[in-house]
Formats: structure tokens, C-alpha cells, sequence
């Protein structure tokens, strides 16, 4: 089966569920597992993918997205040019593994697919149990963008990994997947934490001074208890299974106590 991925999240689903060796083309972005897409085409940026590219390389199934906005366009190109392709539209954590199956069903792995999404339900019942547990909360603000500031509101998977962290997005009260806002606005609702997930920047480029130094934040209190993380947008920013790759690192700077007697299932997602 020829297989081809037009985003990030959509390509690491596929190899978490053996399939990595079935794609033949894959989009700008997608970049894990490390050196194993090396060899394949690009087809261009996942909101700019090249349609006539895509048909050359003879699909069986193209796994299409609309988890970034404007990747309708490229869904319909692929409606128009007649080419074999499902769509996938995770928001909230648990539409991961609902997208895990879709994809099994669609590629003939429904076993495998069942599996991989049972073990992600399993870590994410870990996480809830000592969520509901927790006697403080943490109110953590996510950066996607620095300016204008883009953060997620209610309707998106951050807000769920704040809660299974013990703690909530502080813009969670904004009833959409995508807030755009300013630091000011950031400021005003002093976070407990600072999560910065650029999309698509390395984290080694950020430098922690660029959001302590900005104006008002001394005073916020996840600056001045040192709680502001600069961490990998690729474990936060894509809906797939290596989330949970995520949530454990998160978990470690946020609540250590709770792997004090044992990990959670899943602390990494292996490569297949």
C-alpha cells in the first residue's frame, strides 16, 4: 500500500502503527522519526502541498488534516483531483486515538490500531486518576506564537494535558481551539506556568530571556518561581500519540512526586 502524509502528526500515527515503510511521500514538516524520511519527497508545506506532486507518486491513500486552519483548501485539491484519501480532525485528546483507528481501518491494521490506542487510553487514565487526586492546581499558559500571541482556548488538546497535569489552561474560558491575544492580556492572568511551544522553531533557539524580559512579566508568578518552560514544540503542538512523550516531561517538572513509585505506561512512544 502506498501510503502519503501531509502533516506531522498525521506521519508519526502511521509509524506508530508499523506503516513508516508504506510512505512515499511525505509533507515539509514531518520530521520524526529522525533520518527515517530522509529519502522520501516533499510535497511542500502542509498548508501549501503540491496537489499534481501528490498524484505522480500514485497513492493508494493520502492521510489529509484539519487540525491547522486553511488545510480545507488542500483537502478539497485532493476532493478535485479524484485521489484516494481520508481526513483527520483531532481538537481534543481523545480524538487521538479515535484518528488511531480511522487510520488502522483505512490501512488494514486494525489490530495493530486497536492496540496503540488502547495503550494511549491506558496513560491517559493514569494521568486522570492522579489529576483528580491533586490538591493544587496549576494554571499554565501555552505559547504557540509570541506575537501576535496565539494560544489554545477550551476546544484543544493542551487543555486537556494542563488538566491531566492537575491543572488548567488559563484560557480555557474561551470557547475555541485558537485564542489570539497579546502579552498584556498573558499578563493579566498570571500563570502558574509558561509553556513555550513556538510551531515549527526549535526550542534551542528561544532564549528564556525573550519571555521573562518582556514587559510586566517579572511580576507574573511563574516567572518568579522559575516555571517558565521552553520545551519541544513537536511533543506538544502535533496530535499524535507522542503527546504522552509530552505530558511525561511535563509531569516531571510539574509533578515528580507522582512517578515516585513507577512511571506511566507509556513515557515514550517506540519507534516501529
Amino acid at each position: 500500500m502506498r501510503l502519503i502524509s501531509l502533516c506531522p502528526s498525521n506521519t508519526e500515527i502511521l509509524f506508530a502503527l508499523g506503516l513508516g515503510d508504506r510512505l512515499v511521500g511525505v509533507d515539509n514538516s514531518s520530521d520524526w522519526p529522525p533520518r527515517r524520511l530522509d529519502h522520501l519527497p516533499r510535497l511542500g508545506p502542509d498548508l501549501a502541498i503540491d496537489i499534481e506532486q501528490v498524484a505522480a507518486l500514485k497513492p493508494d491513500l493520502v492521510v489529509a488534516s484539519r487540525s491547522v486552519p486553511g488545510m480545507e483548501r488542500v483537502v478539497e485539491g485532493l476532493r478535485q483531483a479524484g485521489l484516494p484519501h481520508i481526513v483527520l480532525n483531532p481538537q481534543r485528546l481523545a480524538d487521538i486515538p479515535a484518528d488511531i483507528r480511522l487510520v488502522g481501518d483505512a490501512t488494514g491494521r486494525t489490530r495493530e490500531a486497536e492496540a496503540v490506542a488502547r495503550r494511549f487510553e491506558e496513560t491517559v487514565a493514569w494521568y486522570q486518576e492522579r489529576a483528580e487526586a491533586a490538591t493544587t492546581r496549576w494554571r499554565l499558559y501555552w505559547e504557540w506564537w509570541p506575537k501576535p500571541v496565539f494560544t489554545p482556548g477550551r476546544r484543544n488538546w493542551l487543555t486537556d494535558v494542563s488538566e491531566l497535569v492537575g491543572g488548567e489552561n488559563v484560557f480555557a474560558d474561551c470557547d475555541t481551539d485558537n485564542v489570539k491575544a497579546d502579552w498584556e492580556t498573558v499578563a493579566a492572568r498570571n500563570p502558574d506556568v509558561v509553556c513555550v511551544v513556538w510551531c515549527g522553531v526549535d526550542e534551542r533557539r528561544i532564549k528564556p530571556e525573550s519571555i521573562t524580559g518582556r514587559p510586566g512579566w517579572a511580576l507574573l508568578a511563574a516567572v518568579q518561581h522559575g516555571r517558565v518552560y521552553i520545551l519541544p514544540e513537536g511533543q506538544f503542538c502535533r496530535p499524535s500519540p507522542r503527546l504522552l512523550e509530552g505530558l511525561y516531561e511535563l509531569t516531571r517538572r510539574l509533578r515528580p512526586e507522582w512517578l515516585a513509585n513507577g512511571a506511566p505506561p507509556v513515557t515514550a512512544w517506540p519507534v516501529a
